[in-house]
């Protein structure tokens, strides 16, 4: 009778939803489960385009996992989970981004049934622990080095590694061309970590073949003036200076007041505009520069006296370009035309302007920092043009971690499939419970070679069944789903390759993002969010409006004392 009279304790403001338990778990495996189906098609060489319409009527077509993610508008907030690890995976590596929501998604469901059963969370995330520190090891092992090799032999490599991450791409038509041109755009930066430096330049029309690698600097024509087409468009080892001033003609501002007792001495003050201008022509002309490049505007004026002394100008550079032109020519952008020493003056082989498309470059070749390059791209559709950007990004960051972690592994599922078998086989020496989890940790990674048959149309069941029997002979640890021919083939042999990093990431970050969804128990979602926020602006606004009026009363009197 007592504990029926005890008041009730209202801890939450009223209308707070919570749920918790294991059926907030449960929920949350569920919401996890639908982002990955969202993405699930899109893995591999076969894998299908999303076509994403956002709300300002922008259309992206994609099947880069990271990219449909940001622009998947997820709400709920266990799946935005997801969404992280695909960026994070997109920046550290550059490619994995599907697989790594995939195994992720697939990690949850194998947790699904265990949590129903009544297993506690944590008993599950401890075995996915030891599951994928395991894991790891095992692809450190079964990695193989491309240290030592010849520069020849690397570069080789190396395009392999490219063309793997292109071929389930739009452009992986033509994943041999670009891997090329992607492997020699990332040896010209050399060591130099900055992205920035390889600049992807897209020009609508002309066809994929037609895209070209700029040992150097290569940009759009910019705006120019009358006298720009008397300037000469082409020079072999020119001196090149790069400012970061205008050189236009500046009128006195509205706000200026003269005060004139001699009408002539107006003339003077004309004058003085003038010779400011052109004092800073000469300096320029003087240093022996024949190119003239500003982050600011170069005047009609200035153009044209350039063009009368054989000097190629252009203003309004964009500040990458002209970063990337500092980079490669050796030269210093400077702020002030006094005191222009050589030291400061960029040099490169040949300059020229050259038509693409419809659009003019400006073209530097031949530099010698050589720190930089320019991948110019042509293609049909504007939507074409981006996705293939975006894919030569994912293989510009493959190449680039392959020559920093000299280490790759086979693709295809052959990693996936021999950790799979590794993980079952470690488990039968466990007692307990743990070689139930780890069993499904170790099921759980079949779902990449099972989707790649998915996506090609293949016997998913039939294919698995051959892997995991050529896997488990001890023989074939590079073994994976043969693409073209709808069997089985060693990944090794046949060049699909990607780097350790990208798996030894994509393990990592799944296994943390499944193991952070198992163990939250318990949601809190505040009520009326928008209501409050609303009362809020109103308050301040009232408040403002007192304020205003009080000021309007009494303010100057009080500064006045």
């Amino acid at each position: 009778m007592a504990a029926m009279l005890q008041p009730q304790i209202i801890l939450l403001k009223e209308g707070t939803d919570t749920s918790q338990g294991k059926a907030q778990v449960v929920s949350n495996i569920n919401a996890c489960t639908a982002v990955a189906d969202a993405v699930r098609t899109t893995l591999g060489p076969r894998g299908m385009d999303k076509l994403i319409h956002d709300d300002k009527g922008n259309t992206t077509i994609s099947n880069d996992g990271a990219t449909i993610m940001k622009l998947l508008d997820i709400v709920h907030p266990a799946a935005k989970i997801l969404v992280d690890i695909a960026k994070s995976q997109d920046s550290e590596v550059g490619d994995g981004t599907t697989t790594v929501v995939l195994l992720a998604g697939e990690f949850l469901k194998e947790a699904k049934p265990f949590i129903e059963d009544g297993v506690h969370s944590q008993n599950l995330i401890r075995s996915y622990r030891i599951a994928s520190y395991l894991a790891i090891d095992k692809i450190k092992e079964l990695a193989v080095s491309i240290e030592g090799k010849s520069l020849e032999e690397k570069k080789t490599l190396l395009a392999k590694c490219a063309a793997t991450t292109l071929s389930s791409k739009l452009i992986g038509g033509e994943k041999e061309f670009f891997a090329s041109m992607v492997v020699d755009a990332v040896m010209a930066i050399g060591s130099d970590d900055r992205l920035n430096l390889i600049g992807i330049k897209k020009v609508p029309g002309g066809n994929m073949r037609d895209s070209f690698l700029v040992n150097g600097v290569a940009f759009k024509k910019t705006f120019s003036y009358a006298g720009f087409e008397q300037q000469p468009k082409k020079f072999l080892n020119p001196k090149i200076l790069l400012l970061n001033i205008e050189l236009e003609l500046k009128s006195e501002k509205e706000n200026a007041e003269i005060r004139l007792s001699d009408p002539l001495q107006y003339q003077s003050i004309v004058d003085a505009e003038w010779n400011i201008i052109y004092n800073k022509l000469d300096k320029c002309v003087q240093s022996g520069a024949k190119i003239v490049l500003s982050r600011l505007a170069i005047g009609d004026l200035a153009t044209q006296y350039f063009a009368d002394r054989d000097i190629f100008c252009a203003g309004r550079v964009m500040e990458e370009d002209l970063q990337r032109v500092a980079a490669a020519t050796g030269g210093t952008v400077q702020t002030s035309v006094n005191n222009i020493i050589d030291e400061v003056l960029g040099s490169c082989k040949v300059f020229e302007e050259r038509q693409v498309g419809n659009e003019r470059f400006n073209i530097f070749s031949g530099c010698p920092s050589g720190q930089t390059a320019t991948i110019v791209l042509r293609g049909g559709a504007d939507q074409f043009i981006e996705e293939a950007e975006r894919s030569l990004h994912d293989a510009i960051m493959i190449v680039r971690r392959a020559l920093k972690n000299s280490t790759v592994v086979a693709g295809g599922g052959a990693i996936d499939m021999e950790i799979s078998r590794y993980l079952r086989q470690h488990a039968r020496a466990i007692a307990g419970k743990s070689q139930l989890f780890i069993n499904s940790y170790a099921k759980a990674l079949e779902v990449i070679p099972r989707q790649l048959c998915d996506n090609a149309g293949f016997d998913a069941t039939d294919i698995l069944n051959k892997l995991r029997q050529k896997h488990a002979s001890g023989q074939g640890a590079n073994y994976g789903v043969d693409i073209n021919t709808g069997g089985i083939a060693d990944s090794f042999a046949n060049f699909v390759w990607e780097p350790a990093v990208v798996k030894i990431n994509a393990m990592n970050a799944a296994t943390e993002a499944a193991c952070l969804i198992l163990s939250v128990d318990e949601t809190v979602k505040n009520p009326k969010s928008e209501s409050a926020q609303g009362e809020a602006a109103a308050n301040a606004m009232a408040g403002r409006g007192r304020g205003a009026a009080f000021r309007g009363r009494g303010g100057r009197g009080m500064r006045r004392r």
